[in-house]
């Protein structure tokens, strides 16, 4: 890594999830609510063929498809690019700029199955949300649990308390390693297993009601295709 990236992922030190192996950060109010309406605008302004409708919630792709023989790049619009730019001076991708958003909607009861990103992707995800709360847990493969029944609950690791207008941050390990998923439900009643407690304004005990949640998750693509050699041209 550079070394002014490694100094700016030294500036969020202090957002750290310290009860999480390393490396996690959430940053709460990472955006204002006004960006977090101009988001919401321009992601409900897209066109409805960008959708994408899955069993669990639906889907915008933005930058193009990620393939393991290289994604043909498509320049992401202006309202994205510049959040791409401004989570990647973080130095969260080793000096290289986000190439790759993933709009997610997830309404009050849906989820998503725990799940690792693949190697597509640089080995950070940075997701920031709109309009509700969620609660992201993370489980060990199941290759790291023996002699016990294989449930989600013998393989839980943490919770992530998620809020509105946040910024997550996973590297590292908690990327490569550790499945994540969002439990298909409409109320979080939250416990001392969500490690981010201390960095957001909830506190154990609470019930909290999910609303409809819109996900940005921004990511860097190493591997591109150059457009001339889908023609044929050398």
């Amino acid at each position: 890594m550079e070394e002014s990236s490694c100094q700016t992922l030294k500036e969020l030190e202090h957002y750290v999830v310290k009860d999480a192996p390393p490396s996690v950060y959430y940053i709460p109010e990472y955006i204002t609510e006004a960006e977090e309406a101009y988001l919401l605008q321009q992601v409900y302004k897209a066109p409805k063929p960008k959708w994408t409708q899955l069993s669990g919630r639906r889907l915008q792709n933005w930058g193009g498809l990620p393939h393991p023989k290289g994604m043909l790049a498509e320049k992401l619009p202006d309202w994205l690019q510049q959040y791409a730019e401004k989570i990647s001076a973080l130095g969260t991708f080793a000096g290289k700029t986000a190439n790759h958003v993933l709009v997610n909607e997830y309404n009050p009861g849906q989820g998503i199955m725990p799940h690792e990103d693949g190697p597509l992707y640089y080995p950070t995800v940075t997701t920031i949300s709109l309009g509700s709360h969620t609660v992201l847990d993370f489980y060990h493969p199941i290759s790291d649990v023996q002699d016990v029944p294989q449930t989600e609950e013998s393989r839980f690791l943490l919770s992530l308390l998620v809020e509105r207008r946040s910024l997550v941050i996973l590297r590292d390990s908690m990327y490569k390693h550790f499945l994540h998923g969002i439990q298909g439900a409409s109320q979080d009643t939250l416990t001392d297993r969500v490690a981010n407690l201390s960095l957001t304004s909830a506190y154990a005990g609470d019930c909290l009601t999910r609303g409809t949640r819109v996900s940005l998750t921004i990511r860097h693509v190493p591997k591109i295709l150059k457009t001339t050699l889908l023609f044929g041209k050398r």
